[in-house]
């Protein structure tokens, strides 16, 4: 099954790592406060987003799943040297849907849950590496490092949290999924 994906176009491909221009899009996410560890926090965020989905909020309507899903820390400062080594936040995790382009923020069902909340997100500049295998912290951890390398080496400054996409149902076989690690950049590099 195919799912509605964010609109970008790649501004340049370096060596593993994707610069892709982002379009604004909306989603609808939630700040998982009582999960500190990775997997917990991912499980109930899809669980209160997913319950959104499925008629969840004030319309009682349904909304074509899109993908990815994503998550990242929620007010983690990313250390000035490279690699980091940091897990979750005080604050939690943030875990976000796309919603369909049909929807505006005017015309989005409204979330039941309170601790969903559908927010505007604005055209972005972000790198991208994409891996496959399991969706473990650990997994996250070494190829978000390797993104911060990447980006350090070229002189890119990231701005803001790294986050993971997840693209595949839990039942794709590990080796088969598309995962990425973001993270929103200044700028392009001047050399591939």
């Amino acid at each position: 099954m195919s799912y509605e994906e964010p609109r970008y176009a790649v501004r340049l491909r370096s060596g593993k790592v994707e610069y892709r221009e982002y379009d604004p899009c909306l989603v609808a996410e939630t700040l998982v406060q009582d999960a500190s560890h990775f997997d917990g926090a991912g499980n109930e965020g899809f669980r209160r987003l997913f319950r959104y989905i499925a008629g969840g909020n004030t319309s009682r309507a349904r909304i074509a799943m899109t993908a990815p899903v994503s998550q990242a820390a929620q007010g983690e400062k990313i250390a000035m040297t490279v690699p980091v080594h940091q897990s979750g936040s005080a604050a939690g995790w943030r875990v976000a849907f796309l919603l369909p382009r049909q929807y505006t923020v005017e015309t989005a069902p409204v979330p039941s849950d309170p601790r969903v909340q559908v927010v505007p997100v604005a055209g972005r500049l972000m790198a991208v590496l994409r891996y496959a295998g399991r969706w473990t912290e650990r997994n996250f951890v070494a190829h978000r490092d390797e993104l911060l390398q990447a980006l350090a080496a070229a002189g890119i400054r990231p701005l803001g949290e790294p986050q993971l996409a997840r693209y595949n149902a839990p039942y794709t076989l590990p080796f088969l999924r598309r995962n990425e690690v973001s993270v929103n950049v200044d700028r392009v590099p001047h050399h591939a």
